[in-house]
């Protein structure tokens, strides 16, 4: 069963992390440590990536975390100049790279996203943009939206499960639009150009709308996945699937026993969780109400 750590990391330490520490991530650093990336909103609602650095060994002790984003604002008139959401990092062929979501407002619709790479040479420079344009954003097969990169490197081939809208929809003709995403994949033999498909990895289920974040791990028999996704009104849980190829996935019918906790900052919804392997032991980082408004959680695996 998973035995919940408490609250680990809050908000609130400069102004550009006014509020949220969203889809965390770790990096291991060695010697124990990991580097946890996320996302944190400025009052202006605005996302930028971040990091703090602890260990799963004393989670209550916070060795460092970022003074300066690690990924600021896009310019004016780019895709991702309203947010950056930093969603992966990968080594290949001697660089880091960053791939994160990118937002951008929009008119008939609230918002737009897509997915963009930025290029680190070595491991604490800054990450620095590979193009002004998104790397996967709206083609034949994703007319909508993009986002939330999950990326594995295997046999000289990027593999990335992401996020892609699949409608949106007005249910009243004066009701705000409502957005309809789920999960696929692509692949990449250069870290730019992307080969994707209409095959859904999650289809949508009874009032499924938003299945987000896959997070993919291998296996000794394939693939595991862990995603967030609602539906009708309920709120963000995390759900579970398995896969042989990582392509063609099995959904588990329960949610990722994670459940809300009767009072406080994880009460409404868990959200964007991640999995984090350390000492022969199973943590998973994790977001609570309000799209983690309030910070990241910890969570442990006890047989």
């Amino acid at each position: 069963m998973w035995k919940k750590l408490g609250l680990i990391f809050e908000p609130g330490k400069a102004p550009w992390m006014h509020s949220h520490a969203q889809n965390p991530f770790p990096e291991a650093l060695g010697g124990g440590k990991y580097r946890v990336h996320f996302a944190s909103r400025d009052a202006q609602n605005r996302a930028r990536g971040g990091f703090f650095v602890f260990s799963p060994d004393d989670p209550t002790i916070i060795q460092e975390v970022s003074t300066d984003p690690t990924l600021d604002l896009g310019p004016l008139g780019a895709f991702d100049d309203c947010g950056v959401m930093p969603s992966t990092i990968v080594n290949w062929r001697g660089q880091r790279l960053l791939y994160y979501t990118g937002w951008s407002k929009a008119v008939e619709v609230p918002f737009s996203f897509h997915i963009g790479l930025a290029i680190s040479e070595r491991e604490r420079a800054a990450f620095t943009r590979a193009s002004l344009a998104p790397v996967l954003g709206r083609n034949h097969f994703d007319p909508y939206i993009t986002g939330a990169p999950c990326v594995l490197v295997e046999n000289d081939t990027l593999r990335m499960w992401y996020i892609s809208g699949t409608q949106w929809i007005r249910e009243t003709p004066s009701s705000k639009p409502k957005h309809y995403y789920t999960v696929k994949y692509a692949e990449s033999s250069d870290a730019v150009s992307w080969k994707c498909s209409e095959h859904l990895c999650i289809p949508y289920e009874g009032d499924d709308y938003a299945i987000a974040r896959p997070i993919v791990c291998k296996t000794d028999s394939g693939y595991s996945m862990w995603f967030t996704y609602r539906g009708g009104e309920n709120t963000y849980r995390v759900g579970e699937a398995s896969s042989k190829d990582g392509i063609n996935w099995t959904r588990q019918q329960k949610p990722l026993a994670i459940d809300v906790s009767e009072s406080g900052w994880d009460s409404e919804m868990i959200c964007y969780a991640h999995p984090l392997f350390h000492g022969g032991r199973r943590y998973a980082l994790y977001n609570g109400n309000n799209y983690g408004a309030t910070g990241i959680g910890l969570a442990v695996w006890e047989e």
